[in-house]
């Protein structure tokens, strides 16, 4: 299953499972002190960033490559949603005709395929950014417990990226989330979509994992990266 496919089929759901991603989106928007008139939003879901902007706007574009999350998302005469896929070059020909103050994306990027490609066409935009993205360390226990690579890049990899682009402040924030059990955790993770689409365990080997994982939280990380106004190389 194609992975902007997933996340539409939970789109309904998401709201109830998204409880780090609100989390990261207020800590994002916390950064931002300028109150920057015209947005971007990369990955911008069913609205999450857009609820938890607290200034007035004159023009919000979101982006996103899930028809479900979009159509969930809030509408007003100065937002204009699209379905569209960062990954996809012709993407950025739509948004090339638009001047926004600042670029956001909170917990997108780290689908990147080609996470270089995709912050250079952003940098192309000449605009200020602010990034949230999870890291390799987010499931870390999971992922050594199953003996499994992680699906996402490091922080380190993602920071050294990012240095080619943008004239950024970095920082860590890393979260646990609790659950009364492994089989609610795993629930959890299959309908907030930061697992992704992608099925590494076969049916035997998942409930090896469920008997076998030691903790009843998640562990997560969360890249902050952070452009002041006026500050692009």
């Amino acid at each position: 299953m194609k992975i902007q496919n997933e996340f539409s089929r939970h789109a309904k759901a998401y709201n109830r499972f998204n409880v780090i991603q609100e989390k990261v989106a207020k800590e994002l928007i916390g950064k931002i002190d300028d109150a920057p008139g015209s947005i971007l939003d990369i990955g911008c879901g069913r609205g999450g960033m857009f609820r938890s902007i607290s200034w007035p706007l004159k023009q919000f574009v979101g982006i996103d490559f899930a028809q479900g999350m979009l159509d969930l998302h809030p509408k007003a005469e100065h937002v204009e949603l699209y379905v569209r896929d960062f990954n996809d070059p012709a993407c950025f020909n739509t948004l090339q005709n638009y001047t926004f103050d600042r670029i956001l994306s909170a917990s997108a990027l780290q689908w990147a395929d080609d996470l270089d490609a995709t912050f250079s066409r952003i940098a192309a935009l000449d605009t200020p950014v602010t990034f949230a993205i999870f890291t390799s360390a987010t499931f870390k226990t999971l992922h050594e417990t199953a003996s499994i690579p992680p699906l996402l890049r490091s922080a380190e990899e993602i920071e050294t990226l990012s240095k080619k682009y943008f004239n950024a402040e970095y920082e860590l924030l890393r979260y646990t989330l609790e659950f009364p059990s492994v089989r609610d955790m795993f629930r959890y993770m299959k309908k907030s979509g930061i697992g992704g689409a992608r099925r590494l365990l076969g049916y035997k080997e998942m409930k090896k994992l469920m008997e076998e994982y030691p903790l009843e939280h998640l562990e997560y990380e969360i890249l902050l990266i952070h452009e002041e106004s006026g500050n692009r190389p």
